[in-house]
């Protein structure tokens, strides 16, 4: 095995880098400004300053999904079945907004014009009703081609039940039209209901070309292997995401939950919330018993941010979170009504925000953060970078004027604003997994999450929050302790109490190989290989279905009943019931082969037995609470001078390089053995006299 190893997190705002060094078992970290006009600088120059050269690099990236949300992916066309060619612009009977009645649908990545049919059918049960025309195959590849078409699905009517036409379709294509790339939707999504699996595979196509140039340039310039971070928290070898690029898209945000599981196995705790405030965007996840809840559908650019259906609609596996554009980079401004709105318009790493001093001029959250005293100006990043403490004022006193508020209220205001929006996505989210928020503590962690943390835990009435070591770079890190794994899917609708136990196990079993040999491809033997099988079953009758872990010496022995008890005990913990009696259905059978990751324990240098001996307080600054009624004089501590065991009271600040961790009033903090930061919020914060916005720093006394 090689010694290095990196963990590489491409953001809107910054890259986190995360180095582990295999002899020492210790991590070395790294943040800097994204490149986005070539983001593969920003990887490779982080890397050369870390000053060892890893042997393999794990990379998580926001390129698919930012390409599906400023449309700018590749032309790209559809083949389909004759009378299916509307399917993308029909959807679904759903309408995401029953009372709208200018309701808007997303609009397909394939424009009408570029979708092109043909004869062939399938049947239900796989047989062929109709042969493919291969001629039209044909002129339909090449109408596309001579429209400019670089990337091209093809999505037959049942394919998933029996994809020989796709198939058939496709070798046409790559014969004839070598420059265009193509995949089916059996390839790509091989279940039931047509809409989303043409979704799925034309976002795919999509996004494909983008996607295989950049992770072939990047493999290049790095010189060696490169491994992809899957959107369930898998990894997976550049080229086969390169294949299979839509499994990207929620790449990054899935990197920082599996980080916040492995914490949640490391110290033993049981629910949790994940919460990832980077520069651009915040995530939230829920983790139970150290596990990611994972699902197998979601959507990509909706139109309306809480409103499941206005999104184009993917069936892959995925970490269940719900992303919001609220980041440190986040613009406030003015709405329509001349009420303060921050984001989803962000400022990303160029022109930044203004305090960044890199031609920014709008206000920021970061602005406002910096202007509350709760970020240092001389040692953001760790010193490496300064911030601009009068151009952020200059920029929130330009839109306090518009709102009539000075500055500090100004700062006040879009926090308030950014930490409601971020408790009410949170709130959306437990509510949707039909939980309480009470039976939770949060993980934070993301550059702005540890500044954001407390003021959102206590909207959300929680009592504890964990700033983990190095929770700047959280997602980065969690890419190296990720496990090793894959899962593929097939449908095949049969009752319960008849399924064709052959064709289970030949289904299986074709699955198994397929994820067998994507892992060998990144050096996985059988030995390290743990097998997961699932279901996704429903009531007869039902039109979604409830994914069900299996035994395997169920399926093995044939035994339809264990099946039916597990199916039972699944809806009864989701739902609180069952229906009993009610004849049961499979849909789809799952298969997810899981290594263990290549990092089973991660210490820090400060943590490895020698903490610095500095002392820990190292000033006092002026900070704004809301609750205490302004500016109050607030100690400032260093994290990496923090013993295990060791307690401190807010309101307080605890700097990293990477982060800043904001402990307020009311709340207090310990240290514990791992070196996390525990802050446990126990009592409502008295009310102070609001002191004048002087923008001094006091020294240590």
């Amino acid at each position: 095995m090689t010694r290095y190893l990196a963990g590489a997190d491409v953001g809107g705002t910054f890259t986190d880098l995360a180095l582990y060094d295999a002899e020492k078992r210790t991590l070395a970290l790294n943040k800097l400004l994204t490149t986005p006009d070539d983001p593969a600088r920003a990887i490779t120059g982080g890397l050369a300053a870390m000053q060892a050269r890893a042997g393999q690099v794990v990379h998580g990236t926001t390129l698919v999904t930012n390409a599906l949300i400023e449309r700018r992916g590749a032309p790209v066309g559809l083949i389909t079945t004759e009378g299916y060619r509307d399917v993308l612009e029909i959807g679904n009977e759903l309408r995401y907004d029953t009372f709208d009645l200018g309701l808007e649908r997303p609009t397909p990545l394939v424009t009408r014009p570029l979708r092109k049919t043909v004869k062939e059918r399938i049947g239900a049960r796989g047989d062929i009703v109709l042969p493919l025309d291969e001629a039209g195959v044909r002129t339909a590849a090449r109408e596309l081609a001579e429209a400019g078409v670089r990337s091209l699905a093809i999505a037959f009517f049942n394919s998933y039940r029996n994809p020989a036409h796709e198939l058939a379709a496709k070798a046409i294509i790559e014969a004839e039209n070598p420059g265009i790339a193509v995949c089916t939707s059996a390839e790509i999504a091989p279940e039931i209901r047509e809409y989303e699996r043409f979704s799925t595979a034309v976002a795919n196509a999509y996004v494909a070309p983008i996607a295989q140039s950049y992770l072939v340039e990047l493999e290049r310039r790095l010189g060696v292997p490169l491994f992809i971070m899957l959107s369930d928290g898998g990894i997976t070898t550049a080229r086969n995401a390169s294949d299979q690029p839509i499994a990207l898209v929620e790449s990054g945000p899935a990197a920082g939950a599996m980080g916040a599981a492995f914490l949640c196995r490391q110290a033993q705790w049981g629910d949790v919330i994940a919460f990832d405030m980077g520069g651009t965007t915040a995530k939230i996840s829920l983790i139970h018993d150290g596990r990611p809840h994972r699902s197998h559908e979601l959507e990509a650019a909706r139109l309306q941010r809480f409103k499941k259906g206005s999104g184009l609609p993917l069936r892959l596996p995925v970490i269940e979170l719900i992303e919001i554009g609220a980041g440190g980079g986040s613009i406030a401004a003015p709405d329509g009504l001349g009420l303060l709105r921050v984001g989803p318009r962000s400022a990303g790493a160029l022109p930044g925000p203004a305090c960044y001093a890199q031609g920014g001029e709008e206000p920021t959250v970061t602005d406002a953060d910096l202007v509350r005293g709760y970020l240092s100006p001389e040692r953001f990043l760790g010193g490496r970078m300064r911030l601009d403490t009068q151009r952020a004022r200059e920029a929130l006193s330009h839109l306090g004027g518009k709102l009539g508020l000075g500055v500090a209220e100004t700062a006040a205001g879009i926090a308030s604003v950014v930490d409601n929006n971020m408790a009410t996505a949170a709130r959306v989210h437990i509510a949707e997994a039909g939980t309480d928020p009470s039976r939770y503590r949060m993980v934070a962690f993301g550059g702005a999450g540890p500044v954001h943390a407390y003021s959102i835990a206590r909207l959300l009435n929680l009592k504890e929050v964990i700033f983990p070591l190095g929770a700047g770079v959280a997602s980065a890190i969690g890419m190296l302790v990720a496990p090793r794994s894959v899962e593929y899917a097939r449908s095949l609708i049969a009752p319960l109490d008849s399924l064709e136990w052959p064709l289970v196990e030949e289904i299986v079993a074709s699955l198994d190989a397929k994820a067998r040999t994507v892992l060998a491809e990144g050096g996985i033997v059988d030995d390290e290989i743990a097998r997961e099988l699932s279901a996704d079953m429903r009531y007869a009758g039902q039109g979604f279905e409830v994914n069900v872990p299996l035994d395997e010496k169920a399926l093995e022995r044939h035994d339809a009943v264990a099946l039916q008890h597990a199916f039972d005990a699944r809806y009864e913990e989701r739902f609180g019931r069952n229906l009993g009696a009610v004849p049961v259905e499979v849909v789809s059978w799952r298969v997810r082969l899981i290594a263990p990751p290549s990092v089973d324990e991660i210490r820090f240098p400060e943590h490895a037995g020698c903490v610095d001996t500095g002392e820990a307080l190292t000033e006092h600054r002026e900070a704004y609470f809301t609750e205490l009624g302004g500016f109050v004089d607030t100690p400032v501590h260093s994290r990496s001078r923090l013993a295990p065991g060791s307690k401190i009271e807010g309101p307080a600040l605890i700097e990293e390089a990477e982060s800043t961790c904001v402990i307020g009033p009311g709340a207090s903090v310990e240290v514990d053995r791992f070196g996390n930061l525990i802050m446990r919020i126990e009592a409502a914060a008295q009310t102070a006299k609001p002191k004048e916005v002087t923008g001094e720093r006091k020294s240590k006394r």
